[in-house]
């Protein structure tokens, strides 16, 4: 038997031309029923015989506690009924509080919204998987947007979801359709809603000043409210269905200029199954507002050092610039092509932009200007007069240099300690300096004050020319006698 609401829904549904099929399966009930009850509405019911159940002596307790909450579970109530001697299963209570209660579940219907040309784009991201550069693998993300009046649609494939990341597609997709329009509706993602509470919505301030520039307001979708984005859900849908399989890619480029051909050879030009009409004939009847003469730089921004080894580190990878930034803090600006510093606005250094890691990307002037760096240093007479005292010697310059100590004051007192401590003792204190990482003239004079004696020496004349008295001879490498003896010798021995 059947309920007098499902006779009159059976009845409802075939006045609005439904099958007895698609009506049998909407109400749950088997399509001979249908047919019976379409036949005779009244057939049957005088034939039911109510059967006593063991609820019903509970019928008014149940009232009345459902008059106190008429939002009590059936768990909250069978308690109170098994406190009154109720010995029956919560079965068949949650089948009278539903009957009671109208409990009929229906799909909840909403009405088709349809913009006016030009009144509103819609954006979402999508996931589409990974590329793969050598040994590393980057999340491959897809911003897609729609203009909705005509269903013309663009996609932006990115490696990033971040606030740049969605500006930079935003503004390529205004290039792509020519314009910017009145609204833009969006989903709750971080970067556009950072805070909801109810219908109080408080947007991303970063993501309001970028489209302040365009005079565009930003509306965001109602929470689990899939119809309000259905559009854009169905372009992601579609982009995975059609212009995803059967495809491979280099690289972030390559995806991008397939996709590019895939809207402009198949996805905008196919007739679409909700308008009946090509989306870009419809958008031929959209008119939108166009860009400002200035548009915001979209590009990821940020400041880093220059490590010693003339390089910044960004995004896994390090890139070079002029050794003179060593120590020095400058401005990175990256987009999906390039790597770009500035220095007060003045651009040092531009590089390809890589999406492998742990890789060095160099130019090569850069390199060659640390070489003559390098030489011209080398070939001052009191660094050469230094660097002749033996390995300790180069490579506590080397460290110097490396940890950005003023190189010549600091060999000019060595080489005063040198001639007070003796060579032996200078290097004695270097070898200590260099295994406790102590770098500096006043670190290597410390160790010589506690440990060793200056020698008794007599000053040196002072000459009036002050270039004469900072001579300094570099010190005789013995092995080179050695070998010259050595030679010698065998020369000897031969004859």
């Amino acid at each position: 038997m059947i309920s007098k609401r499902t006779i009159f829904e059976i009845y409802r549904l075939d006045n609005l031309g439904w099958s007895d099929r698609r009506i049998a399966r909407e109400l749950r009930v088997g399509r001979t029923t249908v047919k019976k009850y379409l036949e005779n509405p009244e057939q049957g019911l005088a034939k039911k015989r109510p059967r006593a159940s063991k609820l019903d002596p509970y019928h008014d307790l149940i009232d009345q506690l459902l008059e106190q909450d008429p939002l009590a579970k059936a768990p909250v109530i069978l308690q109170r009924l098994q406190q009154n001697g109720f010995d029956g299963k919560i079965t068949i209570l949650r089948d009278y509080l539903q009957k009671i209660r109208g409990q009929v579940k229906y799909k909840q219907p909403f009405i088709r919204f349809e913009s006016p040309p030009g009144k509103q784009m819609q954006i979402d991201w999508g996931h589409f998987g990974s590329l793969t550069y050598g040994d590393t693998k980057r999340k491959l993300y897809a911003l897609a947007v729609i203009e909705s009046y005509s269903r013309m649609i663009y996609l932006e494939f990115t490696h990033s979801q971040k606030q740049e990341a969605l500006h930079q597609s935003l503004l390529n997709a205004f290039h792509y359709f020519g314009g910017t329009p009145e609204e833009i509706l969006v989903d709750n993602m971080l970067t556009a809603v950072t805070e909801r509470q109810g219908s109080l919505i408080r947007f991303n301030e970063a993501f309001l000043d970028f489209l302040r520039v365009f005079s565009m307001v930003p509306v965001a979708c109602n929470v689990r409210s899939p119809q309000e984005k259905g559009k854009i859900e169905n372009v992601i849908k579609y982009a995975r269905q059609n212009f995803w399989p059967l495809r491979s890619f280099t690289d972030l480029k390559d995806v991008q200029a397939q996709a590019l051909q895939w809207l402009n050879t198949i996805a905008n030009v196919r007739v679409h199954q909700g308008t009946a009409e090509r989306p870009i004939d419809r958008f031929s009847q959209v008119t939108l507002k166009p860009l400002p003469q200035l548009l915001p730089d979209t590009r990821e921004t940020l400041q880093l050092l220059v490590h010693t080894d003339f390089a910044v580190r960004f995004d896994g990878n390090i890139y070079s610039v002029p050794p003179w930034c060593i120590g020095k803090k400058f401005i990175l600006k990256a987009d999906h092509d390039t790597v770009t510093i500035y220095h007060h606005q003045k651009i040092i250094a531009v590089h390809a932009r890589s999406f492998k890691r742990k890789e060095r990307l160099e130019i090569p002037s850069h390199l060659e200007q640390v070489k003559k760096m390098k030489k011209k240093l080398w070939q001052d007479k009191q660094i050469a007069a230094f660097y002749s005292l033996g390995t300790e010697a180069r490579d506590y310059l080397e460290a110097l240099v490396t940890i950005k100590q003023p190189i010549k004051k600091n060999v000019s007192r060595l080489l005063a300690l040198k001639d007070e401590y003796g060579p032996q003792s200078l290097i004695y204190a270097l070898t200590k300096a260099l295994h406790h990482q102590a770098y500096g003239a006043d670190y290597v004079e410390n160790i010589l004050y506690q440990e060793m004696t200056p020698k008794n020496h007599h000053q040196p004349v002072k000459l009036k020319d002050q270039t004469l008295n900072s001579i300094r001879l570099n010190e005789p490498s013995l092995a080179e006698y050695d070998a010259y003896i050595l030679k010698n010798k065998k020369e000897d021995k031969d004859d």
